[in-house]
This record gives C-alpha cells, structure tokens and sequence, in this order.
C-alpha cells in the first residue's frame, strides 16, 4: 500500500511541478524542450524498473501472480513499450484535432495536460475492472484477444480514411450546449460574448481527446493484460507512458508525415498480442519474445518510414 502511495504522491507531484511551475506561462513547446522532457520521462520509466525490482524482491507489495523480481522487470518494460509504442497513433489523431480547431502551439500543452490528467482517472478505472474481469473469468482472455486482432485488421484496412473533429457527434453536441467561437485568444476554455457564455476550440479539443484517449485505451488495456495481470505493474507502465506522451508529442508532431509505415509496427504488434491471448491457455510464449517482437516491429516501421522518406527527397 505505501508503494502505491508514493507512486500516485509522484504522479501528482510532477502534475503540480509540471503546470505550476514549469509551464506555468502558456509558451511554445520547442524541439530541444521537448526532447529534453522526452528524455526525463523516459529515464524515469527506466529507472522505475529499479524500484519494480525492489518491490518484488523484497515483497514491499503483493504479488498475486506469484512473479520473480527478474520477471516482474521484463514484464514492466514490455508493458511500457506496448503502451509508449500505441501512443504513437493517439499523437497522430491530437495533431489531426489541433489542425482541425487551429489551436495554437502556446495552449496545446495546457490542453495536453488536462488530457493527460482525464487519461490516468480513465485507465486506471479500465485496469481495476480489467484486471478483475481476468481474475474472475479465464474465457475473457479470448475475448480480449480476439479484440485486439480485429482492431489490428480495422487498423490495416483503414490508414486512409480520414477524421474530421469538426463533423463528429461530440462537436455537434458541445455546440448544443454552448455557442463555440471560432478564434482562440487565450488560454481559457469559456468566454462570454455579449453576456452569452460561449465554450472556446480549446474546451472543444480537449472534450475529443478525452473521448479520443479512451478509445486508444480500449485497445492498450487489453494489450498490457496479455502481457501481466499484476495491477501495480499495468498501472505504472502504463501511466509513465501516458506522462511522457505530451513531450512526445511537441518532439515528433513535425515529423509525423516521415512515420508512413509505423501504423503497420502498431498493427504487427496488436495482432502479435492478440494472438498471445488467444494462445495464453495452451502456450506458453516466453516474455523475451513478447519484448523482442515490439522491438523489432517499431524499429521495421521506423526504418521503412526513414527509407521511403529519403527515396522522396
């Protein structure tokens, strides 16, 4: 219990630290900045498999499915790289969101930081109720893995089809509620015009990338269960990936026209996951190669992305 603590203490913490003081004046997020909080948060990450390894080896916490330190490690970093590694898409749909309301770059952190606070109330609701529909029903696996192998062939058949925010249920419904302004010239998300209250794109954006990030996390939540059902590692896993996302997204949102062949990587790996579930019962796939494949996969669609981009210039 005092593990969770300091780890929920932690993630509010650098909440506080993040808005209050860092970015406390509404700037633009650079490239070097972004890289360096990229780096921050992944060294956290990294560092954090210390503590996992502390945890288990010392019982600081408990262990329902009975792990080693060495494997509640490898399971951490995998479950972290599925989850850093399936933001990727969820960076594509914020950027598509901020195009689309023309939110300028000085507010999108502010916007990203209330996502990224909606998000870690949103998943660990889903992990508390995944985790205990695991426990409770073996069969579930095979639901939760045929999921992910239908998602992933959604997701080949469908890297064409483009989304419009402004054509969405959710724009039609907040623009019921309150008149929308078309301009952004602050970093509010209400403001009255001629005594009218009327919600800002910023409102509008984050609504959608709220509603956005749950529909990612339908897909990532069952893909960190194939890997463990150990609640403390799915949460910290995936939190720390959901922290570093907003620096990820500054670092590579310029560059995501170069990442054409990621979004197969992604799907590689959902149906790699997917098809683990499925087989969980009868084979025992080792992590190593759950941990290999991730790798592999990411670094195919990075370098075939790299490859076609030069071929263009």
């Amino acid at each position: 219990m005092i593990l969770w603590s300091s780890f929920i203490g932690f993630v509010i913490l650098a909440l506080i630290l993040d808005l209050g003081v860092f970015h406390r004046h509404p700037h633009v997020i650079r490239t070097r900045e972004a890289a360096l909080w990229s780096g921050v948060w992944v060294s956290c990450a990294m560092i954090f498999t210390g503590v996992i390894y502390l945890a288990f080896e010392n019982e600081w916490i408990e262990n329902p499915t009975d792990l080693t330190s060495q494997e509640a490690v490898v399971k951490y970093v995998t479950g972290y790289l599925i989850e850093l590694s399936l933001s990727v898409d969820n960076i594509f749909v914020i950027a598509l969101i901020f195009s689309s309301f023309r939110i300028p770059r000085k507010y999108q952190h502010e916007v990203l930081f209330y996502g990224v606070l909606g998000a870690i109330v949103f998943r660990a609701v889903m992990i508390v109720f995944g985790v205990a529909l695991i426990n409770r029903f073996d069969w579930i696996i095979y639901v939760f893995g045929g999921f992910l192998l239908l998602t992933a062939i959604r997701m080949l058949f469908s890297n064409n089809e483009e989304f419009d925010p402004k054509t969405s249920k959710t724009f039609r419904w907040i623009n019921h509620l309150y008149p929308v302004t078309h301009e952004v010239e602050s970093n509010r998300f209400f403001i009255r015009q001629n005594g009218i209250k009327h919600a800002t794109p910023l409102l509008v954006a984050l609504i959608i990338i709220e509603l956005t990030d749950i529909f990612f996390a339908v897909d990532s939540i069952p893909a960190i269960l194939a890997i463990t059902a150990d609640p403390f590692i799915i949460f910290s896993s995936n939190i720390l990936a959901v922290m570093g996302l907003r620096s990820m997204f500054f670092l590579i949102s310029d560059m995501l026209d170069r990442f054409t062949y990621i979004s197969y990587s992604l799907v590689a790996i959902l149906a790699f996951v997917g098809i683990k579930m499925i087989l969980s019962h009868h084979v025992d796939l080792p992590e190593w190669l759950s941990l290999c494949v991730i790798l592999i996969a990411l670094l195919a669609g990075i370098i075939a992305s790299s490859f076609l981009h030069k071929n263009e210039k």
